[in-house]
């Protein structure tokens, strides 16, 4: 299987969202997750923003050894100074440059016409390739660029010593189809330059996923992704759910990462304890209900094989395991379950007064916790005792008869 690999920019395009700030000691800590998690690059952050931004890329870029430590640059020469000031500790480091391409940009935003936009990427990423030994260029809006002016720059970056090309859809504005065909024809254009594509999407329409995976469908090598999909905006494409699909459908995409899968509910709670905004319930993979299991058909059918309702074990994250959650739309099955392995096991009759008593419940709170589960379930084994102590024995006639 062909080799992704995957960039982290929980650091920097991550931390860029409001409310996920870190302070120098927390991304440290994190990015050391990140790398343990099996990261290939890790941008740690946008130097020329801050000198605390600065030293937090320096603390990165010395703290981890087997990931590269990537810092973002405008191609301005001041942006590219600071990114290598950031990264002089780093073992592998690689300064990422960008540029917005796209006729909005360039003309609202930047004022520069093709030609001067063309000159100054060419000038940049060579000042950098002569100072770095790898360098990476982003085309910030490519995917509402024109066509043949986004081949031109790539060849033009590519020749001015970029190894890696990144074609974000910065603003979560393309479809899959359309962010393959710009995949194909980029690739088209460079011809057998040895060049990775990379991928870098936008949730605004909520395809950064699946834009990741037309991508990559259609020969990117790299990803660029956050832990949870925090992002600015709607946020990034999410790395858990990115790799997960790659692994899960392997038959469509046969490809691999060098992630490792047992670390990710670990890496996905690191962040959530440092910045203090959990992660949503229904978030895939890594949400709280995202093994969780109410329905009873549901329920019954994982007690019976999980190959039913799960695509893949929790364990294979390092989750702790699949919660059957008892609700009003619970089965008997899942409750004996439940109640087995709270250690207070029940069959027959108590079963019964238990499952309607947990029913009146649910119809009347919207969960029922374990400590419920626990006080109903002692209440009914108590009563079918009490119910089996005063039943009549029976008399020597009846026994005879």
């Amino acid at each position: 299987m062909d080799l992704v690999r995957i960039f982290d920019t929980t650091l920097r395009d991550g931390e860029q969202s409001p409310g996920f700030s870190m302070t120098p000691d927390e991304k440290l800590r994190l990015a050391a997750q990140i790398e343990e998690l099996g990261a290939d690059v890790i941008e740690a952050g946008f130097p020329i923003a801050s000198e605390g931004d600065l030293e937090a890329v320096r603390a990165v870029a010395g703290g981890i050894r087997g990931a590269a430590t990537a810092a973002l640059a405008r191609a301005a020469q001041q942006d590219v100074d600071a990114a290598l000031r950031a990264l002089e500790p780093a073992t592998r480091p690689r300064v990422h440059v960008f540029l917005a391409t796209s006729d909005l940009h360039l003309e609202h935003k930047l004022h520069m016409t093709r030609g001067e936009a063309l000159d100054r990427i060419v000038r940049m990423v060579r000042y950098a390739r002569q100072r770095c030994p790898e360098v990476e260029f982003s085309a910030e809006d490519a995917s509402r660029s024109d066509p043949d002016y986004l081949a031109e720059v790539a060849v033009a970056a590519a020749d001015a010593g970029a190894a890696i090309l990144n074609l974000p859809d910065t603003v979560g504005y393309a479809t899959p189809e359309e962010y393959a065909t710009m995949f194909r024809q980029v690739r088209a254009r460079l011809g057998k330059r040895a060049v990775t594509l990379s991928a870098h999407c936008h949730n605004d329409l909520g395809l950064a996923v699946a834009n990741s995976l037309a991508a990559v469908a259609t020969g990117a090598r790299q990803v660029e992704c956050t832990i949870n999909g925090i992002g600015e905006r709607a946020g990034n494409a999410s790395l858990e759910e990115f790799v997960v699909a790659l692994r899960v459908r392997g038959d469509r995409f046969a490809l691999r990462t060098g992630v490792r899968l047992n670390q990710i509910y670990r890496t996905s709670r690191l962040l959530s304890a440092i910045t203090g905004v959990p992660v949503p319930p229904n978030k895939a993979i890594v949400g709280a209900n995202a093994f969780a299991h109410e329905a009873g058909i549901h329920q019954d059918g994982i007690l019976k094989n999980p190959l039913t309702y799960e695509i893949v074990s929790p364990e294979t994250f390092g989750i702790p395991a699949r919660r059957l959650v008892i609700g009003k739309h619970s089965g008997r099955n899942a409750l004996r379950t439940r109640l087995e392995e709270l250690g207070c096991p029940l069959s027959g009759e108590p079963l019964e007064a238990a499952y309607r008593d947990v029913m009146e419940l649910a119809d009347r709170s919207k969960t029922v916790g374990d400590r419920d589960l626990l006080r109903i379930a002692i209440r009914a084994r108590r009563s079918g005792q009490s119910a089996a102590a005063h039943s009549p024995e029976p008399s020597a006639a009846q026994g005879a008869a």
